[in-house]
Formats: structure tokens, sequence, C-alpha cells
């Protein structure tokens, strides 16, 4: 993929704002807060059981907005690229909305599985636990990359990579494994399925600008 599908270079803005401001709220949350009130904040803001269950919906967008600590600077570049490169390459909207398909998606079927599992009856440790960040959505969106890469060596590793390296942490066993390990391998496998729909889209770009 060598540029965006319309062929109308856009320079991203969407993806800098975010990470510029979760990163941001992060320092602000650490440093302004006392670590009762921080604490509160994110249980609040997190898409655990127990909010779940009483209907606060809202944390499925609350909890994409704060992460625990700051990122890691490595961390944070990664998800600036991604995000960057998605909505470079295929718009702010379509970004978002792998992103938040990922997020929301994934949250859910965490939410439903623990449910299943009746972890309502786990303890408080579980039902309350902090569930905050923007990995979901990154993996989601990471994956629909990967999908929608043209057929070749980058996007057969790109598939065989990703997978495995979701899979790995849900393989550590009981009692060492986490849901959000869980959620993350969930996450991935909702972004790759919107690969098709990207691939599409990008089809369409490169017809249009050959036409023109």
């Amino acid at each position: 993929m060598s540029g965006p599908p319309g062929g109308v270079a856009r320079l991203p803005r969407l993806a800098p704002a975010y990470v510029g401001g979760v990163q941001l709220g992060a320092y602000a949350v650490r440093h302004l807060l006392t670590p009762d009130v921080r604490e509160r904040l994110l249980r609040q803001c997190s898409t655990n059981v127990d909010n779940l269950r009483a209907g606060r919906w809202q944390t499925l967008a609350t909890s994409a907005l704060l992460v625990e600590a700051p990122m890691e600077l490595p961390y944070a570049l990664l998800l600036l690229a991604v995000l960057g490169y998605t909505e470079y390459a295929y718009g702010a909207w379509w970004t978002a909305g792998a992103f938040v398909w990922g997020h929301v998606g994934a949250s859910l079927l965490v939410y439903g599985g623990l449910r299943a599992l009746r972890a309502l009856r786990a303890g408080a440790p579980t039902r309350a636990a902090t569930d905050v960040g923007v990995s979901y959505g990154f993996n989601a969106v990471a994956g629909a990359l990967a999908a929608a890469l043209p057929r070749g060596p980058a996007r057969t590793g790109a598939r065989a990579v990703l997978p495995a390296l979701a899979v790995r942490p849900c393989l550590r066993g009981r009692g060492r494994t986490s849901f959000t390990d869980v959620g993350h391998l969930l996450a991935l496998t909702l972004g790759m399925g919107l690969g098709p729909a990207l691939a599409r889209g990008r089809r369409r770009g490169l017809g249009r600008r050959s036409s023109q």
C-alpha cells in the first residue's frame, strides 16, 4: 500500500490527538490526583463486570480514554504509527470505526464470557477489576491492517505472527492468563475480520486513481 486509496494525501490528525490526549490525561491523573481518587476514577471508568452488570454502558467509551499509567514511549510510538498509518491510508472514519469495533466488541465478549463462567461468584477483585486502556482498539486496528495487506509474504507473515503473539499469553495456564489476554486475542480477531472490507476500499480507491 503506497498511499491513501483516494489519491489525496491526508495527514493524520485524529491519531496524534487521541494518543497525545490519552498520554497527557495519564500524566494528569497520576500527578494531580491522590492515589485513592485515582483508583476510584479508574474503576468507575472500567468495563468490569460490576459496571456493565449495573448498566453503566458509558464505560465502553470512557475505558478507551484512560490508561492505568502513562504509556511507555516505544508502545506509544507504535500505537501512533499504526493508528496514524491507518488514518492516512483509509481515513479517520475507518480508523475510528475499526478501533471502536475492536474495543467495544472485545469488552462485551469478555464480559459475556465472564458472566457465562459465573465470574460473579469469584469475588470482588474479579468483578470490580480495573479494565481501561487502548490495547483492545490497538489490536483491532493492527489486525485489520494485517488482513488488508495485498497478497504476498508481508500479509502471510503478519497473519501468522500477530495471532501467534496474541495466543501465546492465553496458553500460560490457569491462574496466569488474565481476561485481558483473552480480550487482546478477541480484539485482534475482530479486527482481522474487517480486513476484506478495508481491502475492497483500497481497490476501489486505486481504481479511481487509475481512471483519473
